[in-house]
């Protein structure tokens, strides 16, 4: 049977770095179920010249479409056929359009692994109807400063978020005005203020951009849309069945919870309660929803009930529970909207 080996990206983050063999096998369970065309029959963790391999075997011959696929596994530096002692390289074609400093570059205290928020993306995407591979309308409810808005940018999509926080909504727009003039990317971006009886409600973002003036010609572009205001407020910025997906990464501790005068409690399980049924709304049908969540703040089968009782299917996923720091134990749920 055919044998492959994933180079490991090495993580900047240790104790990320420290989980990323096992979540990547986790991750590559989920492409053979779900997108790839042979079956992945095992996976382990190797170590190769002194260097970790994830290696695998599957029941016929990786496709070019499989292994283009499998580029776009969040920690994976190069891909290799094992042939006896010899590794073979494979030609990688991963989604990424966009420099790869859109991720990195931003830098700033409690910012979310750029390697899980793309493995956070992946699976999601592939639980949804139309999968990775196509292009998607991506939503984030607790976007921030736009780490999964990015990713999902990097991979041709559409991007929308909301956010309360105004501090959060500045540096993000600061930041994409600037990259995209550095970049000389053709583009429109503007910041409006939202009004609702002449009342203020909030603030949006509106980006449109192409790589080059052929293609904005041509109508191939990109639109990034962020909202500042309250997720739970959402209906009111955008339609209903509006996206392909809708990924967050949900706030590890009280100090991140709903505001705007809900009066909500602001544990992020109680956010949870009141704020999926909204989210659920906005997704398509055949969409899917990704959420990563600290386990202390609440139980898989808590989360599992409120996807449920919002009319989701939750997705029998592997393992992707890993630890981030004493008060912080990270997890994925993900679930799909009936079609």
């Amino acid at each position: 049977m055919p044998r492959y080996a994933l180079l490991i990206l090495p993580a900047f983050n240790r104790v990320y770095g420290e989980s990323s063999v096992r979540l990547t096998r986790s991750e590559l369970a989920v492409f053979s179920a779900r997108a790839l065309h042979g079956e992945v029959l095992g996976s382990e963790e190797t170590t190769i010249g002194g260097v970790p391999y994830v290696t695998f075997e599957t029941a016929e011959p990786l496709t070019q479409p499989d292994i283009s696929l499998l580029s776009n596994l969040s920690s994976v530096y190069a891909i290799f056929e094992i042939e006896g002692d010899l590794l073979r390289p494979l030609h990688m074609r991963p989604l990424d359009r966009l420099s790869s400093d859109l991720i990195t570059i931003q830098k700033y205290a409690g910012k979310t692994n750029e390697h899980f928020t793309k493995l956070l993306l992946n699976v999601t995407a592939l639980a949804s109807r139309k999968g990775l591979g196509e292009r998607l309308s991506l939503f984030d409810p607790l976007c921030g400063r736009g780490t999964t808005l990015n990713q999902a940018l990097m991979y041709g999509y559409d991007a929308y978020g909301i956010d309360v926080d105004g501090k959060d909504f500045e540096a993000y727009t600061a930041f994409v005005k600037t990259w995209l003039r550095n970049k000389r990317l053709k583009h429109t971006a503007e910041t409006v203020p939202v009004r609702r009886e002449r009342a203020l409600v909030g603030r949006r973002l509106n980006v449109t951009f192409g790589l080059s003036k052929e293609a904005v010609k041509a109508g191939d572009v990109q639109h990034l849309t962020v909202v500042n205001a309250d997720t739970l407020k959402s209906r009111e910025f955008f339609k209903p069945r509006s996206f392909d997906i809708l990924v967050t990464d949900a706030p590890y501790g009280v100090q991140h919870g709903s505001k705007g005068g809900s009066g909500l409690s602001r544990s992020p399980l109680e956010l949870l309660r009141h704020a999926v049924p909204v989210w659920a709304e906005l997704l398509r049908p055949g969409g899917a929803m990704g959420i990563a969540w600290n386990t202390y703040g609440g139980k898989s089968s808590d989360l599992a009930e409120i996807l449920t009782a919002a009319g989701l299917q939750v997705m029998r996923y592997p393992d992707f529970e890993h630890w981030v720091d004493q008060a912080i134990v990270r997890d994925i749920i993900v679930a799909a909207k009936p079609a």
